[in-house]
């Protein structure tokens, strides 16, 4: 085996001259081949192709990307023309066949039989499921689940504000949380349901509405009560994830979807712009309950 070395290199693109002769031998499967060229352009013969198969398409993606860029051209061909890696910008057609801009197949027959290449090596990825079985027969003719209703008269789904954490919390703090109440009492007076230093004896009040909704009530002057930012002066509608300030302190309101009213039939059905049925009024189903 001989090959020459690199000639010349400029701005990037090679000039070089091969003459390479190689045999290797894989599971039993004899293969040899020469590498030529001269200049930009080398050309690959192999005896039996069937040894390229087998290994994915990534591979000869990185190899063509990589002989883009140096500005060299791989023509790859065996009793005929395959396939040539390091080609220059190619056709729409040739890009979805080989996910890449880089690689031109010679003909629709090589193509084919590339294809058949990559089916000639079973078990290449053992660890990859089968895939699914088409068309999809036990899905279709499955019943449409029906959906729950997230009124809970009961005031479930474990309603609660969380208290945001410091600006430098330790890797093993936790967040202190506070369950509500029919009535939740905030504020620094130790008669207080949730006592935080530093507000009003009685900041603000959180109630649970006959609708099964949580309110926040500002029960002090100015703007000791904020909600996303704005100030509130009466009272305010909770949702999950409503982040509250009241003072220097910042809570958030979370209850579980399936009892949050704000989240019709449990939940993000269809996705966060999913049209969403709307549910029937929670006094409709307090009384037919």
């Amino acid at each position: 085996m001989t090959t020459a070395p690199v000639l010349d290199a400029t701005e990037g693109d090679l000039l070089l001259a091969a003459d390479l002769s190689f045999s290797v031998s894989v599971e039993g499967r004899e293969m040899s081949g020469t590498l030529t060229g001269s200049g930009s352009d080398l050309h690959l013969r192999v005896s039996d192709p069937y040894l390229l198969g087998g290994s994915g398409t990534e591979p000869a993606r990185a190899l063509a990307r990589e002989l883009a860029v140096r500005g060299i051209r791989l023509r790859v061909s065996a009793d005929r023309p395959l396939v040539t890696l390091g080609a220059s910008r190619t056709t729409f057609l040739q890009r979805r066949v080989t996910g890449s801009p880089h690689i031109r197949v010679a003909s629709l027959a090589a193509a084919l039989r590339l294809v058949r290449l990559r089916r000639a090596r079973p078990g290449r990825t053992p660890l990859v499921p089968p895939p699914t079985p088409f068309p999809l027969l036990p899905t279709l003719l499955r019943r449409p689940r029906r959906p729950r209703l997230t009124h809970d008269p009961d005031g479930g789904g474990y309603p609660r504000l969380v208290m945001a954490p410091s600006a430098h919390p330790r890797e093993d703090e936790r967040q202190p949380e506070f369950l509500l109440t029919d009535r939740t009492t905030i504020g620094s007076d130790s008669s207080c349901d949730i006592v935080l230093p530093s507000l009003d004896p009685l900041h603000a009040e959180v109630r649970r509405s006959e609708g099964d909704e949580f309110v926040l009530l500002s029960l002090c002057s100015g703007s000791g009560v904020l909600v996303h930012g704005a100030v509130v002066h009466t009272e305010a509608l909770l949702r999950t994830g409503t982040r509250m300030q009241l003072g220097p302190w910042t809570l958030t309101y979370v209850r579980e979807e399936y009892a949050d009213h704000g989240r019709p039939y449990g939940g993000r059905i269809g996705g966060e712009l999913g049209r969403q049925r709307p549910q029937p009024p929670w006094q409709d189903v307090a009384a037919g309950s």
